[in-house]
């Protein structure tokens, strides 16, 4: 886990989002989570690989992301994958109801992090690439690597 200067603890990233997504706009929310997946989030035991999130009777939830069961809690079994509520406010559910309803749009979990003591997840309104804008990215981002080493190597 990576500790940021503002009392911002991230727990885990989803890097392959901005690979296969365009990110348009991000939204933090809370999530509706039990005491033991809290203590295994603070261990750093979660996954984001192919989770989403969907809006469902005027709520939000968050679906396929892993936390890890607690070693030591006991009595209580949870799915791991079980979908999870996003607390947010009834005007940017609207919001995302409207956007989401637009095709091509779908809200994707970016990261999982604490702040001020309470977990939260990032959220992005994502459009999905075509496997030729994968390669383009990918291609633009090469140049740029070889651009700033070029750069470094004229300073030296």
């Amino acid at each position: 886990m990576k500790v940021m200067d503002s009392g911002v603890k991230t727990v885990c990233q989803n890097k392959k989002a901005g690979h296969d997504y365009y990110l348009d706009e991000f939204l933090e929310a809370g999530v509706a989570l039990m005491g033991a997946e809290v203590k295994s989030l603070r261990e750093g035991r979660a996954n984001l690989v192919d989770s989403y999130a969907r809006v469902k009777r005027g709520e939000v939830f968050l679906y396929n992301m892993h936390i890890s069961p607690y070693p030591f809690a006991h009595g209580l079994e949870l799915d791991p994958m079980r979908p999870r509520k996003l607390l947010l406010k009834r005007k940017e559910i609207k919001r995302l109801t409207g956007k989401t309803e637009v095709k091509g749009y779908s809200l994707i979990p970016t990261k999982v992090y604490f702040k001020r003591g309470r977990a939260k997840v990032e959220i992005a309104l994502a459009r999905g690439k075509k496997k030729y804008d994968k390669r383009r990215t990918l291609k633009e981002k090469e140049l740029k690597r070889e651009m700033d080493q070029a750069r470094k190597k004229s300073n030296h």
